[in-house]
């Protein structure tokens, strides 16, 4: 998730923005032939195995219990005269493509600390993880990674946890970012959201090659986590995205995700992960003009930008700025939350939920340069976060009630931005199709990111911090071991069956519209267990508060 765009103008304001731009977003991350493929290839002893793809045979890796594909483009290089264009197919191989290492990834700066732009725009590849040898086809799980739409890549993520114990093939993605990715004009016509245009891409390379490496293109899961859970809500809504996938994940990235005025940093205003294509459309012609490129016949703009060297264009400010989804366009017709709320999404059982803590590690970071001064400074903030409201709110998250105002401060923002609106999704969701909501809740996560903590500010179950349970990042050991192997579980039997029913583990109850229960996700004796979310984070509350857009249709 981008930081919230400044409500005004203001250098002090811009500033502290920019400092802590990258490490706020680092946050979101974890970090020869043609025609049908053919069966998995049986790799001998030393041996590197070969798949044979649509585009020709691609050589991976043999790492015992499962092989690996990696760099393997499932798309055209989006470069040049292709910057900005839908994505293409990838051009046909003669000879055997070698998928031993991941390939490029899409053009960024450096999510935290110094350095340069990073990647290429030719960056439209992913990578495949499989279990060696033959088997009966089986479901293919496709993440699409977060960062904020400017930040990440797929080969970030090692999904051997997931491929081993759930015997699933996981393909990790790859697609533009930022202004690469997301930028609109009125010679575009529009905004047309070049990012997630790649990701159906990628979902029709799998649809056309998951059995060449096992798989089954009829059980295709999509999950993802933060920019990446937005990503999957966007194609539950999005029409172009019909019969692409058959179950859907959404992890700390709901349709309805927000964040109030105010919440980090003064002077920010409400974040919204989806805007208008018309904004999009206005900053691309400042843009434009800013660029040189102003001023020109029509039609002759997009010639002038392309012309352009990536570095031009690989700026904070157009990553930044270009880092919303836009919505009233061919890919997304309607605001996500108000498609959700009309029941205008694909009909396919869909997990959703987050963390307990999500805005403790965003906090964290804030709070180094923006400290919250005691109960006075928490009301000042509910004040400038809430207006009328902030008695109402304070009486539901009072700062006595919490060991220090910040962290009464985080509470409520997680609750606000993340929990309850997730719930709302949720109670949409299950009018319709089967729906299973979850809470992670390890207040004992491991820091993975490495990132220092604050003094009486622990991170928690903060956003993010559920990945090393599904993915290879950081040891675990005991309970939360034991908890990891119920989270791949879980998650890689939805995948085959469309219902986390894993034998010996506690019952995930079905979200109902009625009466929502989730499964809180805790280490130790109990930890797994069905709660009232809403009840809990005050969702009553949260709902009222909320926008009539996000509520109506």
């Amino acid at each position: 998730m981008p930081d919230p765009r400044p409500a005004r103008s203001g250098r002090v304001q811009r500033g502290l923005l920019r400092a802590l731009l990258p490490a706020l977003v680092l946050l979101m991350l974890c970090a020869a032939g043609s025609g049908p493929p053919a069966a998995v290839a049986v790799a001998g002893a030393g041996e590197r195995p070969v798949v044979r793809t649509a585009e020709g045979p691609v050589r991976g890796r043999a790492h015992g219990t499962y092989d690996t594909f990696d760099g393997i483009p499932y798309a055209a290089a989006p470069t040049g005269p292709l910057r900005w264009r839908p994505p293409r197919p990838a051009p046909q191989r003669a000879g055997v493509l070698d998928a031993g290492a991941p390939g490029a990834r899409c053009a960024q700066l450096p999510a935290f600390g110094p350095g340069g732009p990073e990647g290429s725009e030719d960056c439209l590849f992913l990578n495949v993880t499989a279990p060696a040898g033959p088997g009966p086809a089986r479901p293919v799980m496709v993440w699409f990674h977060g960062g904020g739409f400017r930040y990440g890549s797929g080969d970030a993520y090692r999904p051997e946890p997931l491929v081993a114990a759930g015997d699933v093939v996981v393909v990790t993605v790859n697609y533009r970012l930022g202004v690469f990715g997301f930028f609109g004009h009125p010679e575009l016509g529009g905004a047309p959201d070049f990012g997630l245009a790649d990701q159906q891409a990628a979902l029709r390379w799998v649809r056309a090659n998951a059995a060449g490496f096992g798989g089954d293109p009829g059980r295709v899961t999509v999950f993802g986590e933060s920019a990446g859970g937005l990503s999957v809500c966007a194609h539950l809504v999005s029409p172009a995205s019909a019969g692409l996938f058959h179950r859907a994940v959404v992890q700390s990235g709901s349709c309805s995700t927000t964040m109030p005025p105010n919440a980090l940093l003064p002077a920010t205003g409400t974040y919204e992960p989806f805007v208008p294509q018309e904004r999009t459309v206005t900053a691309g012609t400042a843009a434009a003009a800013a660029l040189g490129c102003g001023g020109r016949p029509e039609g002759r703009v997009l010639d002038c930008l392309r012309a352009l060297d990536t570095g031009r264009l690989l700026t904070p400010e157009l990553m930044e700025r270009f880092s919303g989804v836009a919505y009233g366009n061919a890919l997304l017709p309607l605001e996500p939350v108000r498609a959700l709320a009309a029941g205008r999404f694909h009909r396919v059982p869909v997990v959703l939920g987050g963390n307990r803590d999500e805005m403790r590690l965003f906090l964290s970071q804030a709070l180094k340069v923006y400290p919250v001064e005691g109960e006075a400074g928490y009301r000042e903030r509910l004040r400038a976060s809430f207006g009328a409201k902030a008695p109402e709110v304070e009486a539901a998250h009072p700062a006595g009630a919490y060991a220090t105002p910040a962290l009464a401060w985080a509470a409520l923002l997680s609750d606000a931005s993340f929990t309850c609106p997730t719930l709302r999704d949720g109670r949409a969701l299950a009018r319709h199709v089967p729906a299973y909501g979850y809470l992670f809740a390890d207040a004992g996560a491991p820091n993975f990111l490495g990132l220092p903590e604050l003094p009486g500010f622990p991170f928690g179950a903060a956003h993010g911090f559920e990945l090393p349970y599904l993915f290879a990042t950081v040891p675990l050991a005991g309970p939360q071991r034991a908890l990891s192997d119920r989270m791949t579980g879980y998650w890689t039997q939805f995948a085959r069956t469309g219902a986390p029913e894993v034998p010996g583990a506690p019952a995930w109850p079905r979200f109902s519209a009625g009466a929502p229960s989730v499964l809180e996700l805790a280490p130790g004796p109990g930890g797994i267990r069905p709660v009232d979310a809403g009840a809990a984070h005050h969702c009553a509350l949260w709902d009222s508060q909320a926008s009539a857009k996000s509520l109506t249709p």
